[in-house]
């Protein structure tokens, strides 16, 4: 289903205070190109999902109801919207709304009772106005009403109601749900807020351009010398094979084994360069959200990762060993939707956490397939392009540069797909997948005095804004021990960390 939209107030002329143009909002997001033909007979993209005789459709086609024009991201307003063109036997259970930055790109659920005389669906009683704008001195549409509808006992509300007039909306603009169908819901993305009390948030129930040399197969970097360590064995490491089969399976992450590169320097360094021409990504494909998306989590192996960078005002400086690790996993998850199979966010890890951006924040190449940039040695991944600063002060902190390059990695084409527990038998793990101790050694230094080093470069105010920046660093960017693999994240069951 593609987003459209009917102005109620066609006379309504948006106008962004910078250039005199359209906000973003004004047009519609889609994706460069239409999507595949989907496989038929088992549910997937179908249009419509069976939550156990509740049957649920996205909607993405509105009306417009009220918009403010100040406040919000990038101080550019939110518009509230009517979901329409709702299929026939479905309800809608709540209205819409968006930040005025971005293009409309966005849908609700509908619902529709598909039971034996359940009684899944009531309409409310009646509702309760939680507020209006009439006393907001901003620039806006009329004014906006936004309602919470009263549901009968045993059932429950899940969204609002907007309107541009006082009147209550009649009890058949919504529906609402028996409460053992229902659960507790997630802030996600702030939409828009006001000074007089009310914050609107959204709730939520081929990646290409690896920009940076060092990416490899977990197979290539076994074959060209890793080596398996013991605990109180470390004179005596052992090959470990192309598919990791050697390698202990489960358990803790104990300490009692590890990975390393070879020992040769020359093979080291060969190693540490990894091997793009033949290298892939991993796939986790996972259910989320009641099964109402599909995630494709990509895991992507580095054999090594770099020191880090720290910028300091205008100066950029090497710090020395902080940073350094082998064996270095990152990735990115893109969310499809399970109703009609279209990409509708991309998750971009960063460390410690990481950001989700919606398809129409994304850059896209070769058709639907986004862009991604991994910066430069430590691999954080991001939407677009720059010089990306970590740290609290916009001047001192940790770079993470990421930039297009000479060299890129097409990911809808090399790619193996290694867990997806809802197909049973169908996927075998490898080996490797169940290795849940380090993929690299401890790497023993000490912090201060690889800060001492680089701080004889400084002028003695910026020694300590320097000191702060490091301070502030999570574990995973001074990375002083190898890190586990992707099945021990905490995302790999779960949602991911933002």
């Amino acid at each position: 289903m593609g987003n459209s939209i009917n102005a109620i107030s066609p006379s309504v002329v948006y106008l962004s205070k910078k250039d005199n143009q359209p906000p973003p909002i004004e047009t519609m997001f889609k994706l460069p190109s239409p999507l595949p033909a989907w496989p038929q007979g088992a549910g997937f993209a179908s249009g419509t999902i069976d939550l156990g005789g509740l049957r649920i459709c996205q909607v993405s086609t509105f009306n417009k109801v009220w918009a403010t024009h100040e406040g919000g991201p990038d101080n550019l307003g939110a518009t509230f919207f009517e979901p329409s063109s709702i299929p026939v036997g479905f309800f809608t259970v709540g209205y819409y709304s968006q930040p005025n930055n971005s293009p409309l790109f966005g849908w609700v659920l509908a619902a529709k009772d598909a039971s034996s005389g359940q009684g899944i669906l009531s309409k409310p009683t009646d509702y309760t106005l939680i507020w209006s704008s009439e006393s907001l001195n901003i620039k806006q549409d009329g004014v906006g009403y936004i309602w919470l509808p009263t549901p009968p006992d045993g059932y429950k509300a899940i969204g609002h109601v907007v309107t541009s007039s006082p009147d209550k909306p009649s009890v058949e603009k919504v529906r609402c749900v028996r409460s053992d169908y229902t659960d507790a819901t997630d802030l996600d993305s702030w939409i828009w807020g006001s000074s007089n009390g009310i914050n609107i948030y959204g709730s939520r129930p081929k990646v290409r351009g690896i920009q940076v040399l060092g990416v490899s197969t977990v197979n290539w970097f076994f074959q060209n010398g890793a080596l398996l360590y013991t605990r109180g064995q470390e004179s005596n490491p052992v090959a470990i094979t192309p598919t990791g089969s050697n390698l202990p399976q489960g358990g803790t992450n104990d300490g009692a084994y590890w990975i390393d590169l070879p020992r040769d320097n020359a093979a080291k360094d060969r190693v540490k360069q990894g091997n793009l021409q033949d290298a892939s990504v991993y796939i986790h494909v996972k259910p989320m959200l009641g099964a109402t998306f599909t995630d494709l989590a990509v895991w992507v192996f580095y054999p090594f990762n770099g020191a880090d960078r720290a910028k300091v005002e205008f100066v950029t400086i090497k710090l020395g060993k902080i940073g350094e690790h082998v064996g270095d996993w990152e990735h990115v998850t893109l969310r499809i939707s399970n109703f009609n199979g279209e990409l509708k966010s991309v998750y971009f890890s960063e460390h410690s956490g990481g950001t989700w951006i919606s398809a129409s924040g994304l850059e896209f190449q070769n058709g639907n397939k986004p862009v991604v940039y991994s910066s430069l040695h430590g691999h954080a991944a991001y939407p677009k392009t720059g010089d990306f600063l970590q740290g609290s002060n916009s001047n001192v902190g940790i770079r993470n540069d990421a930039g297009k390059g000479q060299f890129f990695m097409d990911a809808g084409a090399n790619f193996s797909v290694v867990s997806a527990d809802y197909l049973g038998p169908t996927i075998v793990e490898p080996p490797w997948l169940n290795y849940t101790r380090e993929w690299g050694p401890k790497i023993s230094y000490n912090i201060n005095d690889e800060i001492k080093k680089v701080e004889k470069f400084l002028p003695g105010k910026l020694k300590s804004a320097l000191e702060k920046a490091v301070s502030e660093l999570p574990s995973e960017v001074l990375a002083e021990e190898g890190p586990t693999g992707p099945k021990s994240k905490d995302n790999w069951s779960g949602d991911e960390r933002t």
